[in-house]
């Protein structure tokens, strides 16, 4: 029987890899460890736990001590780090904080996992830590295209990137990284651009856009990024990166429209305001290796994906209102009024 640790499992991304790995893998010991700050919720992952499908606890990736003792308590044989500090705008507020969880969090988690002889460590990065392609019209990100971080999210990544192929290549470690683009879907926080403009299209409210709203982000459903990490933890690959994504740029603008329309809303809600800093101006993901290592394409289309999420919103208003109240109290410690335009 195979453990494995699923860090920030109780946030987004995480905890939708956790229902994955629960339903694919049912003969795996699956341990979540979350520091459940602001983005972490027990709610995602509340079934699970009531199911006695997974094991919880409670840390954080970055006190080392505390990382060294679980991992020689509970004998890992996989390690999927999704645990990060991901939201751009507050990076520039309070860049430490994504020191400590995105850079320091991730050596201890190597160390840990070298020390004690982790069958494989993956660790998810973002199509970010690749910096900005511009206005270019045909150019994709590779997992050739050098690293050109620019807020200190991106930067944190990067980093953090860059130990994990240090230690694949100087200790033998088999460590393998996906970078994915922008991912949306059940379990996602409100600050981010999506579920944001869906609660205020919902309630008739103006949807904030950046600048022109002509940056461009390749979006990807997350169950989708899901089997795409599941198939790279469970490869031959050691120290290889792979790119994620679907193939399914928009605009903000798009987007903004996209959701208008599904929520029945005019198009004049839409307001445009002033941009915030380093916001690159485009990501587009090359997903090729993907297809051709693992025959692997995203399977859900952006208008399919925008109603299977808003669905999942609608069914689940207890989960949408408690969350709502943290966005309220993470704004509140951070100084920052309750609205959010991070992509």
């Amino acid at each position: 029987m195979k453990k494995i640790l699923i860090t920030g499992g109780a946030g987004f991304i995480g905890s939708n890899y956790a229902h994955f790995v629960s339903r694919v893998h049912p003969e795996y010991q699956i341990v979540v460890l979350d520091k459940l700050t602001y983005a972490g919720n027990l709610d995602n992952i509340k079934t699970l736990i009531e199911e006695e499908k997974i094991k919880f606890i409670e840390g954080d990736i970055a006190n080392s001590s505390f990382v060294a003792k679980l991992f020689t308590q509970e004998k890992f044989d996989y390690v999927v780090n999704f645990a990060a500090e991901t939201h751009v705008d507050r990076s520039i507020l309070d860049p430490g904080v994504f020191v400590d969880t995105n850079i320091v969090g991730t050596q201890n988690l190597l160390l840990a996992s070298k020390d004690n002889e982790v069958e494989r460590y993956h660790q998810i990065s973002t199509d970010e830590v690749y910096g900005d392609l511009g206005d270019t019209i045909g150019t994709f990100f590779t997992e050739n295209t050098a690293l050109d971080p620019n807020p200190p999210y991106a930067a944190a990544k990067a980093s953090a990137d860059l130990l994990v192929l240090s230690y694949q290549r100087t200790f033998g470690l088999n460590a393998t990284i996906s970078r994915c683009s922008n991912n949306y879907g059940p379990f996602q926080f409100p600050e981010k651009l999506i579920p944001f403009f869906f609660s205020l299209a919902s309630e008739g409210k103006k949807l904030p856009v950046y600048g022109d709203g002509l940056n461009v982000r390749d979006w990807i459903y997350v169950e989708d990024h899901c089997e795409a990490v599941d198939l790279i933890l469970h490869s031959e690959h050691p120290g290889e990166v792979f790119n994620i994504g679907s193939n399914n740029e928009k605009t903000n603008l798009e987007v903004a429209e996209e959701i208008l329309k599904f929520c029945g809303q005019d198009e004049n809600l839409i307001t445009f305001v002033e941009d915030r800093k380093a916001h690159d101006r485009k990501y587009a993901i090359d997903p090729s290796k993907m297809l051709k290592t693992f025959n692997w394409k995203a399977k859900v289309d952006f208008k399919t994906g925008i109603e299977k999420t808003f669905t999942w919103y609608k069914n689940n208003q207890e989960w949408v209102k408690n969350i709502q109240g943290k966005v309220l109290i993470a704004d509140s410690d951070t100084n920052r009024q309750a609205t959010s335009l991070d992509n």
